[in-house]
This record gives structure tokens, sequence and C-alpha cells, in this order.
């Protein structure tokens, strides 16, 4: 999920969506390179169509008998194979395409991208040869006109002719440079059905991430109020009764001043809770503030370098204030940690939030709490990634882009 791709021209990010650049000029190579990439792509074209007639002649009859059909095809898929290996390193040096390393395309798709391709090359020679030759004409037109050889009207009539055949000939180098791009793109790259099937699996996977995240969330915050706010109101409860069953005043105010005490224990208890649910500071005074108060409930030294100098996306904000609170609340009750040191730098369209502490190590990335943070940062199209070895430290790592 998570680095930008390129099919093709097709810039292809986190969401497998993007912006086509203008067909058969992707943005990623100059122009001369891509000048280049034409004419080597009409220069390789031959090769193709040669390789075709070969083994066409050589394999035809081993590819009509059924018993020999097999091996003679596995024969002409690898050579087509190492042809388009080679046109993909066109695409690739020439072009700036970056396909998907783990992207293997079928022997049919080999042979039909080497024998479509071929057909393009071909045809974009003769077109190229065309340019050439309407170039020596307007040459030997222009020397025409400096000798005095032709008459006005006669220049005027060669000039449209000549232009028009021109437009037609750019128009057919840019359509065959297109169909070029398309071909690569459907032999070394997904299809752009492939791209929405697996956009629609990774958003189905992160609703369900999002629904046990929540699920979770619910679960801690009952288990909070039910193993400490209540218990709290239980114990408070019963020291009231005893205060009014006082049998002298000095037991009554003794129970009363405990009563006072665990009334305060509640209230920071609950706004603990309600820390936890959401902070307000994230609404009045930005993520900084909302992180320096996880900092200040922290019993142990908290460093943070924070780098954003503007407001981010709300859901980023939220976000990255749970993975912080949630990594520092492990480090300070598992990890037997001395020092914990915050770092949130927003780099571009990304905010990388990093949390390490210098404890023993050895977290569960399959925790509760983990897969909860995991599930909210994958609804963002995020990444979160945990690195905590046996002996220490312990890196927790987020990534979460803000477009």
């Amino acid at each position: 999920m998570n680095r930008p791709v390129l099919l093709g021209s097709l810039s292809v990010q986190h969401t497998d969506q993007g912006c086509d650049p203008a067909p058969g000029l992707p943005a990623a190579a100059s122009r001369p390179r891509v000048i280049l990439g034409v004419l080597l792509g009409c220069g390789t074209a031959p090769l193709g169509l040669l390789y075709l007639l070969v083994t066409g002649v050589l394999l035809g009859p081993l590819l009509l008998r059924p018993r020999t059909r097999t091996p003679a095809l596995a024969a002409l898929t690898a050579g087509a194979r190492l042809l388009t290996g080679l046109e993909r390193r066109r695409r690739e040096n020439f072009f700036g395409d970056r396909f998907p390393p783990g992207h293997q395309a079928s022997g049919r798709q080999i042979l039909n991208y080497l024998a479509a391709r071929t057909f393009a090359g071909l045809l974009c020679g003769v077109v190229v040869a065309l340019l050439a030759f309407g170039a020596v004409l307007a040459g030997i037109l222009a020397t025409g006109v400096i000798r005095g050889g032709l008459d006005l009207p006669a220049l005027l009539g060669q000039v449209a002719i000549g232009g028009v055949l021109l437009f037609l000939d750019l128009q057919g180098l840019w359509s065959l440079a297109d169909l070029d791009t398309r071909l690569a793109r459907t032999c070394f790259g997904l299809s752009r059905e492939e791209l929405l099937q697996r956009r629609i699996d990774e958003l189905s996977l992160s609703r369900a991430a999002v629904l046990r995240a929540v699920d979770t969330e619910r679960r801690r915050i009952e288990r909070d109020l039910h193993d400490g706010v209540q218990q709290r109101l239980v114990a408070l409860a019963m020291l009231l009764g005893r205060a009014r069953r006082g049998r002298t005043p000095e037991q009554a105010d003794a129970l009363l001043r405990q009563a006072h005490q665990e009334a305060q224990d509640v209230l920071n208890e609950l706004r603990e809770v309600a820390w936890r649910v959401y902070p307000t500071a994230l609404d009045g005074l930005g993520l900084q503030e909302a992180l320096n108060g996880v900092i200040e409930r922290c019993a142990i030294p908290v460093d943070m370098e924070y780098g954003p100098t503007g407001p981010l996306p709300q859901l980023v904000e939220t976000a990255a204030y749970f993975v912080v609170s949630e990594a520092v609340t492990n480090a300070a009750k598992h990890a037997a940690a001395t020092r914990i040191s915050i770092r949130v730098v927003h780099n571009g369209p990304t905010v990388t939030v990093r949390i390490q502490d210098n404890g023993i190590g050895g977290a569960n990335p399959t925790g509760t709490g983990l897969a909860g943070l995991r599930g909210r940062v994958s609804a963002l199209d995020g990444l979160l990634n945990l690195d905590s070895p046996k002996g220490g430290p312990t890196t927790v790592t987020a990534e979460l882009p803000c477009a």
C-alpha cells in the first residue's frame, strides 16, 4: 500500500489513481530522450519481425501438432520474453516508466505485445521516414525559392500541401507514441481493471480494520469506566454512607476528607478517560499542544521535536495524536523505559510521526493497542511500522498522507 508506482505514463500512488501526462510523452522523461526512445523503437521493430518470421517457419509445424505444441510454445514465448525485456528497458530508460517489479505477464500477453509492438514500430518507422522525406523536399523547395525558380502561387500551394502533410505526420507519430505507451502498460503493468480491483480490496481491508479499531476502542472505554471510574464511585458512595452513620464528629470528618480525596481522584480519572477518547485541545489548540498534554501526563521524561509550522488536516492530527498517546503509554507501562523521544516531521504531502523509547523492547505488533492504531492509520492510507527487538529500543513510525 504504500509507495508511488508509475505504470507507463500513468502515475499511481497508494490510491492507484493519478494524473496522466500527455499521451506518449511521460512527464518523467525529457523531450530529447523521448524522441530518441521513439527512434530506437523503430529500430527494434525489425528484430521482432525477424524473430516472428524465423520462429514461425521453424516452430510452425511443431505448433500444429498437439504433442509438440506445448514445448514449441514455451520456446517461442522464451525468445519473445527476451525481446520484450529489451522493450521494457527502452521504456524505462528513455520514457521514465516505472513498472511493478512483481508483475509477471503471461505467455499470451508476451506474444500479443511483441506482435502489436512490432507492427506499431514498423508503422512508426514508415512515418519517421516520411517525415525525413518531407524535410528533404522542404530543403529542395527552399533551394528553389532562393534561386527564384518558383513563382508565388506555386510556392503557396507547395507550402499548404506540405503543412497539411506535416500536421498529419506529426499526429501519426503522436498517436503511435500513445499506442506504444498503452501496449507497454498492458503488458508490463497492471490493467485499469486490476488496479481498481486492488484498490477495492484495499478499501475493504481498511474498512474492516476501522471497524475493528472502533470496536476495540469502545471496549477499552467500557473497561476503563467499569474497572476504574465505577469502582471509585462505589468507594465514594460507601465513604459518604459511613460518614452519615458516623458516631462521632471526628470520625465523620475523617470519612468526609477521604470522600473528598476520592472525588478528586474520580475527576482526574474521568479527565484521563476523556483525553483518551478525544482530546479537546486538538480542536482548540492544535496537535502540538495536545501532544504537550501527553508529555505532561507521562511519568517519565519525554523529548519532543515538532516540525509542522501550520495546522494539519483534522483526521491527520487525530491519528497522529493517538499514535503518540498509545506509544507513550505502552513505553511507560510495559517497556521499563527511562526516556522517550517524539519527532513529528511534515515533509511534502506526508506527516511522519516517530516515537522511540530506551526500554526493553519485545513489543507485540499484534497487540490490541497497536492493531487499533494500525487500523486507524490504514484508514487514512498511511503506514504504521513497529521496530522493537529484544533489549530495545522500540521505535514506532507512522506515515500519514495529508492529501
